[in-house]
C-alpha cells in the first residue's frame, strides 16, 4: 500500500459506526494519536468475519493515544498512553496533531 503512514505522523480515528463486525473500538474513535509501528498488510478482519477473504488486505498499525484524551475524567499521569492496533481504512491525517 503506496499511502502507508509512517511512524511518528499523527492520525485521527474516524468517528463512524457501521454496522457489524468491527474491530476498532468505539470509545477511540474520532480520537487522535501518533502511529508507532506498521505491522504490515493483513486480510480485512470486518470481511473475515462474514466469510469473505477480507481483500484487499489492509495496513495494520500501532496508534498511540493519551489517556487523558481518551477518558477526559482519566485522573493518572500526564503521560500515560494506551497503543491500540488500528487498521489503516480507519485512519486519516490529523495535521493539527503536531500543534496539540
Amino acid at each position: 500500500m503506496s499511502d502507508r503512514y509512517s511512524p511518528g505522523d499523527h492520525v485521527r480515528v474516524r468517528a463512524d459506526s457501521p454496522p457489524g463486525h468491527i474491530r476498532t473500538p468505539v470509545y477511540i474513535r474520532g480520537k487522535c494519536g501518533v502511529v508507532r509501528r506498521i505491522f504490515g498488510d493483513f486480510p480485512n478482519p470486518e470481511g473475515l468475519a462474514y466469510g469473505q477473504p477480507g481483500l484487499p488486505e489492509k495496513t495494520l498499525y500501532e496508534v498511540r493515544f493519551r489517556q487523558r484524551d481518551i477518558w477526559p475524567d482519566y485522573d493518572g499521569e500526564l503521560r500515560d498512553t494506551v497503543d491500540i492496533d488500528i487498521y489503516h481504512h480507519w485512519l486519516e491525517p490529523d495535521d493539527a496533531g503536531a500543534t496539540r
